[in-house]
């Protein structure tokens, strides 16, 4: 009989994921703490969002924190920064090299 070890995030008596992995639940806990605090940010704007839109929003925001930090700052978000980067010859060369095994 094997032994599995699960870590619940749970909010308010409510299940809400479940992890094989403690930094996981823990990054999943945090971003569940931040989407709370936009939640009560947003709640504040002056726009016409329902509840359901503000508890959407906050989460997404919540996901994409690092991008939305680093446009608040004034530069661009990681990933138009990652599009813009032409590839290397050597990286595709490489990936056909992967894409063959898995092929064969």
């Amino acid at each position: 009989m094997a032994v599995v070890v699960k870590y619940v995030v749970e909010r308010n008596g409510v299940e809400r994921m479940t992890f094989t992995s403690k930094k996981e639940a823990d990054a999943y806990d945090k971003m569940l703490d931040v989407a709370e605090a936009l939640e009560g940010m947003l709640e504040k704007v002056d726009v016409p969002l329902s509840e359901q839109q503000v508890e959407s929003l906050a989460l997404e925001m919540a996901k994409y924190k690092d991008d939305f930090i680093s446009v608040l700052k004034g530069s661009k978000p990681a990933a138009e920064k990652d599009v813009k980067k032409p590839a290397k010859k050597a990286d595709e060369a490489s990936d056909d090299k992967v894409t063959a095994i898995k092929q064969a």
